[in-house]
């Protein structure tokens, strides 16, 4: 099978298109044959190493596992001799970030995985960006504990994770506001946001409204600068570091901060959290933003784009 691996740390051009041996499963398995993948931040993350402590993940000096690709979309053609919630011709969808190795033909994954069936009518390409933005998103509302009723701004709403955010968020019956740029106003309204905030034309930290949450999707704004717009137990959180890691140092030291707090939350995926997002696809509650489409052959380029910033959802690859 063919399949984009990258053997040292770096730029997109570190990838490279391989024949490999189809992976063997264990008895707790299931082979998928992989029609859609995605390159999303995770992806981009682990490849390039920007960040030096996910290297206690993959491998100080070099990559332990050769094939990215955590989220993934395709049709069972094995199932391990243990396995029982799942047949042969099943098309599944899921995320696997343990492992990776969805930008490939083939795929091992635990049958016990962050994965389910695809929801009917979706294709591969629809299914296959269900969960990695979501996934962050989710994780991050649960760790702030909103409810129904609340008023929560999503910073950088055009993102896989900001859109997911503000479905998500829609779906619970929360206020959301987003903030986008001009051109995209209009995709985010769609979405079901309250109010959208345009940042080239507007200071979003200047408006009256004040918010149970801040999310900030993109990692482009501060606490320092949200603060003035968070109630008074307000909570702010952040997909990304923060200059100098100032998150991580802020939620360790929320309780000297006073009311309103930073949360850093660890991101988690399990198999409920896929059949939670799966019922909401199935609703027309959730249905990922998809900006562009490549072949697994054109990975390299994919990766190019995603690290431009520019992205709208995701970036789908399609492989079978």
């Amino acid at each position: 099978m063919i399949a984009a691996q990258y053997f040292r740390y770096g730029p997109p051009e570190v990838v490279e298109i391989k024949d490999i041996p189809i992976p063997a499963i264990k008895p707790d398995d299931v082979l998928i044959k992989v029609h859609a993948t995605t390159v999303n931040r995770t992806d981009c993350g682990f490849r390039s190493a920007e960040y030096f402590v996910s290297r206690f993940w993959s491998g100080l000096l070099r990559p332990r596992l050769k094939t990215l690709g955590c989220e993934f979309a395709g049709e069972i053609t094995q199932v391990g001799s243990a396995v029982t919630n799942y047949e042969v011709g099943e098309s599944v969808f899921g995320y696997n970030d343990k492992t990776f190795g969805a930008h490939a033909e083939y795929l091992a994954m635990p049958a016990n995985g962050a994965m389910a069936t695809i929801p009917a009518g979706m294709t591969f390409a629809e299914a296959a960006p269900l969960t990695e933005g979501s996934h962050y998103a989710l994780c991050d509302i649960h760790a702030a504990k909103i409810v129904a009723g609340q008023n929560v701004l999503v910073y950088g709403a055009t993102g896989a994770i900001g859109s997911a955010a503000v479905q998500l968020l829609k779906a619970m019956d929360v206020r959301v506001t987003a903030v986008c740029g001009t051109k995209h106003v209009g995709t985010i309204q769609a979405l079901g946001a309250d109010e959208v905030i345009d940042y080239l034309q507007q200071d979003y930290s200047q408006t009256t409204q004040r918010f149970d949450l801040v999310f900030d999707a993109v990692g482009k704004t501060s606490f320092g600068k949200c603060k003035p717009i968070l109630k008074p137990n307000g909570r702010y959180v952040s997909t990304e570091l923060g200059k100098n890691g100032q998150n991580i140092w802020f939620a360790l030291f929320a309780p000297i901060l006073g009311n309103k707090k930073v949360l850093f939350p660890i991101p988690t995926i399990t198999p409920e959290d896929v059949a939670f997002l799966k019922k909401l696809a199935e609703s027309g509650k959730f249905k990922p933003l998809i900006d562009r489409h490549y072949p697994l052959t054109a990975i390299v380029e994919a990766y190019r784009f995603v690290e431009t910033g520019q992205k709208i959802g995701n970036v789908v690859i399609t492989v079978a």
